[in-house]
């Protein structure tokens, strides 16, 4: 048996059979073809980041749940099964692959709807002691037309059975003090949360986060939160920005890096 099939028989038994509301055991597992179509996610990682697990979500049409409004009616809404997935890493080191079954079997015929990825700093104590990861590269691919399980700031469609991410990321330092003090290294992207794709299509995911490691943005949150007290950002030029955003400029550090590179 190969290590991605020992990989997944894992998965599949630890999806468990579970009591629905009304008694009656269902069974909820998951019996993908070993043959069967599948989606390809390949990731390019800097020794300076890691990735974590992807969280995979299946859905179905027969094993339905019933959610409630805030005046209690009732809607039924299709199943939803999340498992997570491990990258296996490459020989050159660098690269990263898991293979996502679309039809994941099983008594409620499970189908891929979507999957959640992110990078994170894999050492960020490179900003100071006790400096915690921030997390900041994170990527959902949809391949069905439910909204994903996380909130996203906007969805781009893509068509083809390819689809090829390469983004610029920025080393983030943020300090805060809601709570107590904490100091986290985290990444700077052109998205506000999570980089959203709707790709029905794609067979094939190519993801390659670009860490500008020498242009650092750092930001420190007020001690005490007061009206017309905002995040200070500083930027690798020495400009400080507070005027009430949440995160870094991102076209301001593009501009920044072009300018600075350019004059090399």
């Amino acid at each position: 048996m190969s290590r991605a099939s020992l990989h997944w028989k894992v998965l599949l038994l630890s999806v468990a059979t579970v009591s629905s509301i009304s008694g009656c055991a269902k069974d909820y597992s998951m019996a993908p073809s070993p043959v069967g179509e599948q989606v390809r996610l390949v990731m390019k990682i800097s020794e300076e980041l890691e990735t974590t697990s992807l969280r995979v979500m299946y859905r179905s049409a027969i094993c339905k749940r019933v959610t409630y409004d805030g005046d209690g009616r009732a809607a039924t809404l299709d199943g939803y099964n999340s498992i997570e997935v491990g990258l296996s890493r490459q020989k050159n080191g660098s690269l990263y692959k898991a293979d996502l079954f679309i039809n994941g079997g099983g008594p409620c015929e499970w189908r891929l709807s979507n999957v959640l990825f992110e990078v994170s700093y894999r050492v960020p104590n490179r900003f100071g002691e006790n400096v915690s990861s921030g997390g900041g590269g994170g990527v959902i691919v949809i391949f069905d037309r439910n909204d994903p399980q996380r909130r996203t700031s906007g969805v781009v469609k893509v068509k083809g059975t390819d689809l090829v991410i390469i983004k610029d990321y920025y080393p983030w330092v943020k300090e805060s003090y809601s709570g107590g003090y904490i100091k986290r290294a985290g990444l700077a992207g052109e998205a506000r949360s999570y980089l959203t794709y709707e790709a029905r299509e794609t067979r094939k995911v190519y993801f390659e986060p670009v860490l500008h490691s020498d242009y650092v943005v750092s930001s420190t949150e007020p001690k005490k939160h007061k009206i017309g007290d905002f995040i200070k950002f500083h930027y690798p030029d020495g400009a400080t920005q507070s005027d009430g955003r949440t995160v870094p400029d991102f076209k301001k550090l593009q501009e920044i890096r072009l300018k600075a590179e350019a004059g090399k």
